[in-house]
């Protein structure tokens, strides 16, 4: 099998988190023998080369990630000029975000499933997983923690071709976190995250508060 891998962030290859993602997706995908072609929608010049591979691809993954409820802009207009397939072409998703809930995940998750049929093409699922906003913040076993799980779903996939196995599912983790730590995590953003917000935005030259709302 020969899979055609759409890196759908707008950051650039060495700031993005979704790429590191897929250096151990890939990793998996091809210890079985399988194949893979991998383009940067971040790098417009790759624009035709990526229209041309999704043409004459029928197994595609587009990975991207999900910035508090939205799918890259970036990402958009390119898939705008596609033009729909309508044959039998496989297209799936790797969906991430720095949010930890998989509840976070689904509006974007229902969103794809839109898409792969927008675009002519049979979807094969979503591999949907949060909690990787630290990816391109840490180095060596840090990093190495977070991202080694992909390797395993890349394995899977070489295997069925689809993101649908229960071992997909349970890869996501919590759909909603307990009680508990959900107000404790309240309680961090309240005090001590909300701190360093308002320093950053002070060393931005920002002079309004936080929660200050000008059209209200």
């Amino acid at each position: 099998m020969h899979v055609l891998i759409i890196n759908g962030s707008p950051r650039i290859k060495k700031n993005s988190n979704t790429d590191k993602i897929l250096e151990k997706f890939t990793d998996g995908l091809c210890e079985n023998g399988t194949t893979f072609e991998q383009y940067e929608v971040s790098d417009r010049k790759q624009w035709n080369d990526i229209r041309n591979a999704f043409n004459k691809n029928d197994n595609i993954i587009i990975a991207l990630p999900l910035f508090v409820e939205c799918i890259p802009g970036l990402l958009i207009e390119f898939l705008e000029t596609l033009t729909p397939k309508n044959d039998d072409t496989k297209l799936g998703f790797i969906l991430q975000s720095g949010f930890a809930e998989g509840i976070q995940l689904r509006c974007g998750e229902a969103y794809l499933e839109i898409l792969a049929e927008k675009l002519g093409c049979i979807y094969t699922g979503t591999l949907v997983k949060g909690n990787n906003f630290s990816i391109r913040l840490t180095t060596g076993a840090q990093q190495e923690k977070i991202t080694l799980p992909y390797k395993e779903m890349g394995r899977e996939y070489a295997v069925t071709a689809d993101f649908n196995s229960e071992k997909c599912r349970n890869f996501t983790g919590p759909e909603v976190f307990p009680a508990p730590v959900r107000f404790l995590v309240g309680g961090l953003f309240k005090t001590f995250a909300k701190k360093n917000f308002i320093k950053s935005a002070e060393s931005w030259g920002c002079t309004k508060p936080l929660d200050y709302r000008p059209y209200q």
